[in-house]
């Protein structure tokens, strides 16, 4: 039996908006189906049939956070190139124009849950030195930093 290895993309999703407008905090609607037909879309364009075949097996959105904007991609060890060549080229996702930013590539989850933990901590810091109460601080440090929708991606 032969052992296939995984490769684990953790991405931000930044909504394009014009420069005056703060995204921050805007909550982004975006399911994981609409993120595996849209970057399938992408690579049927770009690397054509070959490319979709592929990327299509063992290819799947784990994890979508609209608070944080950070999503985790599977994809087999080797497609997984093909997969980040296009994550500059996705451009829409349903009728919200963003741009994708590439974090991380792991070979676990855990390697990619410890990075999305340390890089929503460092973000905390940066959104939390405008908060004057100390409840205010907690309030944003627990809809950051709140692990739980991670902890049920991994049962799925």
């Amino acid at each position: 039996m032969v052992r296939l290895k995984n490769r684990y993309i953790v991405v931000e999703i930044n909504p394009e908006a014009p420069h005056h407008a703060t995204t921050a905090f805007q909550p982004l609607k975006i399911n994981e189906n609409t993120l595996n037909s849209q970057i399938l879309d992408t690579v049927q364009q770009l690397h054509g049939d070959f490319g979709v075949a592929a990327v299509r097996s063992g290819f799947r959105a784990k994890y979508c956070n609209e608070l944080t904007h950070i999503a985790i991609v599977r994809c087999r060890q080797g497609p997984h190139k093909l997969v980040t060549s296009v994550l500059p080229f996705v451009t829409y996702i349903d009728t919200h124009k963003v741009i994708f930013n590439t974090l991380y590539i792991g070979a676990t989850m855990r390697n990619c849950f410890n990075f999305v933990r340390l890089y929503q901590q460092r973000k905390c810091d940066e959104y939390c030195t405008n908060v004057k109460t100390e409840e205010e601080l907690r309030c944003v440090r627990n809809a950051l930093v709140d692990l739980k929708a991670i902890l049920n991606a991994i049962g799925n």
